[in-house]
Formats: C-alpha cells, structure tokens, sequence
C-alpha cells in the first residue's frame, strides 16, 4: 500500500494506492521506494512541501503579476511552431530530459508548449554564439539530428524506444559525441544545441506554479516581509521540509556520471564543466 499527498480546495489530503491500481501507467517509469523497491505512485504535488500553495498567497501580489502568473496557469499556448511529427518527438524528448512522471496527469507542466511559444514568437536572450543558427533553425536541424542517432543506434524511430534506449540516445549529445548527423553538426555546435534544449526545458517547468510548489518556492516578488531570517525556520504561510527517500526509475540513466566532452578537448566542453575558465 502506497501513500501519497494530495491538494483538494488547496489543502493537504492522503490517498493510498498500489502500482496495481494505476492502470496505463508504465510503472517502469516511477521513481522507487528505496525500502520496498516498489514504485511510488504518481502524485498531485510531488517534493517535500505537501499542502503547500504559492497561488495561496496572489492576494499579495500586485495585479499585473498575478494576472501573468493565472494567464499561464489557465492558458496553455497552443503548438505552432513545431510539426506535428516534430511535436510528437519533442514532447518524447522533453519527458526524458525532465521526466513528469512523479506527477498524475491533472498536474503536469506542458512543458513543450511554452517551448514552442518561445520560438513561435521568437523571443531569445538578445545574443547568439556564432556557432549556432537561430534558435528555429537548431531545433528543426538538432530534431532531425535526434532521429537519425536513434536509427543509427537502435535502427527505429526514437518515439518507438524505451526510456533506457532514449536517454542513451540523448547522452550522446551530453557527451557532445553523436554517432551519426554528422553534416547537422557541421552546421552547428551539439554541446550548444545541448544546452538549448536544456535550458528551455528547464526554465519551462520552473516557472509555473506546480514546479513552485514542488519546491517550497513563495512566488514572485510581493511587498510582504519575511519574519523569520534566522535558523532556516519557514514563514507563517510556509511549510516544514518534509523529505521522502526515493530512487531514480530502473528505466533511467539518472545518477550515472562521466566527465563531459567530446574529441574536441576544452572548446567542446560544456561551458562551467571541468574548470573554472
């Protein structure tokens, strides 16, 4: 029997179920109870702050910051930028690079969305190595590029592999060595399209709401006061950290390390890996 927290009406609730209670759920995908070795069910609010709620504290902020952070939460962009089959396989890239599957449906962050958004309206930094096209241009090319180190690797689709077989195939950009798309990578830098793809993922999930909540985050910048300065202690609308043991899925490469790189030596590491320069 499994325990899990839940928000009902913005308060903490406990249910109890079983991998065998959840069906369509690849269970091979769920973090594991250390312990019992058993999966950890899919959760409202996952992390260690249960019952916690940044939009619980809206009223504090001022209207032009509430009505973004509600328009985000209510108002997922539609796909316009990416095909359809290329939305089909980022979306499988994107739960590999930040897997949701701790999450049940309801609370998931549409991720990819907010990706597309970005490059539909072609928002950016203001800035562009001189090794890398516009940011359009390296995810039509870097997509291209995934499915060919897939066929290469494992001679299908990489939409059609299992998580262990896609993440291999992902590391290889970590790595900055893909085995295959050579004539793409002429044309651009892999650790560049690496860090791209992570950055946009990244900054995506964190700055919704749920991902706040995962973290114990209070929100954006509101006129209130913290009290409590000292010792670590949370605040009145706060919760206390409450930690739970957990493995990565067996499906997943998480917690294996190699020292990054490629042939290229110092220039092709990631920039802030292996030194300080």
């Amino acid at each position: 029997m499994k325990t899990r927290k839940m928000l009902k009406n913005g308060r903490a609730v406990t249910s109890h179920s079983t991998p065998e209670t959840l069906p369509g759920v690849d269970t091979s995908r769920l973090p594991v109870d250390p312990k019992t070795r058993e999966p950890l069910a899919p959760m409202a609010q996952p992390g260690y702050y249960p019952g916690f709620s940044t939009l619980s504290q809206q009223a504090f902020w001022d209207e032009a910051t509430r009505n973004v952070i509600n328009n985000r939460l209510h108002n997922v962009p539609p796909l316009r930028f990416f095909s359809a089959d290329e939305a089909v396989l980022m979306r499988a890239i994107c739960d590999r690079l930040l897997p949701q599957d701790d999450r049940d449906e309801e609370h998931k962050i549409p991720i990819l969305n907010y990706i597309d958004d970005r490059l539909y309206n072609k928002r950016g930094d203001g800035y562009r190595y001189e090794d890398m096209p516009p940011d359009g241009e390296a995810y039509h090319l870097g997509l291209q590029a995934i499915e060919a180190i897939a066929q290469h690797m494992y001679d299908a689709p990489f939409i059609e592999l299992g998580p262990q077989e896609q993440d291999n195939v992902l590391f290889t950009l970590h790595q900055a060595q893909p085995p295959a798309a050579e004539d793409i990578w002429k044309k651009m830098s892999v650790h560049r399209f690496w860090l791209l793809m992570m950055q946009d993922v990244v900054q995506a999930y964190y700055a919704h709401p749920y991902a706040w909540d995962e973290i114990g985050f209070g929100g954006p910048a509101y006129p209130r006061g913290y009290m409590r300065l000292l010792e670590g202690k949370p605040e009145p609308w706060e919760v206390e950290e409450q930690r739970y043991d957990w493995n990565a899925p067996v499906t997943s490469l998480s917690g294996e390390h190699q020292r990054l790189g490629g042939p290229g030596g110092h220039k092709q590491m990631t920039p802030g890996q292996a030194g300080t320069h």
